[in-house]
């Protein structure tokens, strides 16, 4: 047992470093930024670098961790991070922060696969479900305190960037020491995006609009908070309490899914977070104890949306396919999310910081008026009952944790396959 546990301790102690720098990074960019005088359209257009940076690397990242190992495919990606992280101290220009958002997206994506792989592979296989609940809320918990962070230092020197690289630095050392067997990476194929639509037309719209809100939030919702005046301590108790409310709420929201059509739960979901976001444009709304409540149950809300789409689409799908469609869903979310930083940037320029709210009030009332409209259009069985897993937007190998995209193995082959061969990309 204790052999099991310790890698997995290791693993675990990593993403929480990594998480952490990933965390602070993110608000520290915003309130520098701000600092610097960049425009919200200028600060959309570079936080967008990031999730842009995150979608190529999920395509890049295996091909180099299968070809010089996962334990230098780990280091490499962490010098890789480590080394933007500080440059953006450097080069204080929008069009080089644009360009090491990216980059620090492609390490970023490539360190989270490397830990989850190994996770696949250490968890045992019947805790894997609990591995993945421990690993999310580990991320969680990161992301929350890493924002508390940005208050140890002076945004406007160099201070705060050489932490991030530190913490970085950190995560890599549990990894690399580590003598675990390095695993394989199986292919990852996408269930094509007309299939993934005819089988669940919710879940496709609900990812997309999802990353449309939840991309805006990551991208600007400390700049939102910068522009109504909150200081340092505001900022960092803004943006932990969106995230600590996406923590504590999913579970009972993933509960009440469980016990329906999950459309339902969708549409409700999606227009109670929508109300919220109405209120944060109010003045009551961003004053006093009154704005981090609001927020708090904005995260409470929004960040159960994905992964109600996700079990949606694993409910209406059979077990072999789940896995690509789950890493099809994940494209989908993605895209959204490098969208959403740069629309919602341009609307904050043009209309003031008001128009963030309003941004994820639009994006999630379409949402909410598409999944209350396909549950009245059409009833369903289930092809596949699961159950409501809470998370965040990884990458595709955190998936295979999820006991539902376990498809039978084949005797020449350590890892299921996820499509029948002919139908493989």
């Amino acid at each position: 047992m204790i052999a099991t546990v310790r890698p997995l301790a290791a693993l675990l102690a990593g993403v929480a470093f990594l998480l952490m720098g990933s965390g602070l990074l993110g608000t520290l960019l915003a309130v520098r930024g701000r600092l610097e005088g960049f425009d919200d359209q200028t600060l959309g257009l570079v936080m967008s670098g990031y999730f842009v940076g995150f979608f190529l690397g999920t395509y890049a990242a295996p091909g180099l961790i299968q070809r010089i190992g996962h334990i230098r495919a780990f280091a490499f990606y962490a010098a890789l991070c480590a080394a933007t992280v500080l440059l953006h101290a450097v080069f204080v220009t929008p069009w080089a922060w644009g360009l090491l958002r990216l980059l620090t997206g492609i390490a970023l994506v490539g360190l989270y696969t490397v830990i989850e792989s190994w996770l696949n592979v250490q968890a045992p296989p019947q805790q894997r479900s609990q591995v993945f609940a421990v690993y999310m809320a580990v991320n969680l918990m990161a992301l929350a305190a890493g924002q508390w962070l940005v208050g140890l230092a002076p945004a406007a020197g160099f201070e705060l960037f050489s932490l991030v690289a530190v913490l970085v630095c950190l995560a890599a050392l549990p990894v690399t020491a580590s003598r675990m067997i390095q695993p394989e990476l199986p292919p990852m194929p996408r269930l094509a995006l007309k299939a993934l639509y005819r089988a669940a037309p919710a879940s496709a719209m609900g990812a997309l609009l999802a990353g449309l809100a939840m991309g805006g939030f990551w991208g600007l919702g400390a700049v939102f908070a910068t522009r109504i005046g909150l200081d340092v301590s505001g900022i960092a108790l803004l943006m932990s309490a969106t995230i600590i409310g996406g923590a504590a709420l999913q579970w009972p929201i993933g509960h009440l899914s469980d016990g329906g059509d999950r459309r339902t739960t969708l549409a409700l979901v999606c227009l109670a977070a929508a109300g919220v976001s109405l209120a944060m444009m109010l003045p009551l709304g961003q004053s006093g104890a009154t704005l981090y409540l609001l927020f708090f149950a904005f995260g409470g809300l929004a960040f159960a949306i994905y992964p109600i789409c996700v079990a949606h689409l694993l409910d209406h799908l059979p077990p072999e396919d789940t896995l690509s469609a789950g890493s099809s869903l994940l494209l989908l979310n993605g895209v959204g999310s490098a969208i959403g930083p740069a629309a919602a940037g341009v609307a904050m320029t043009r209309f003031g910081p008001e128009a963030l709210p309003a941004f994820f009030a639009g994006s999630l009332g379409l949402l909410a008026l598409i999944a209350g409209g396909r549950r009245l259009l059409r009833r369903r069985s289930l092809a596949h009952a699961t159950t409501f897993h809470a998370m965040l937007r990884t990458t595709p190998t955190a998936l295979e944790l999820l006991p539902e995209t376990e498809a039978p193995e084949r005797p020449d082959r350590p890892y299921p396959d996820a499509l029948p061969p002919q139908e493989k990309p």
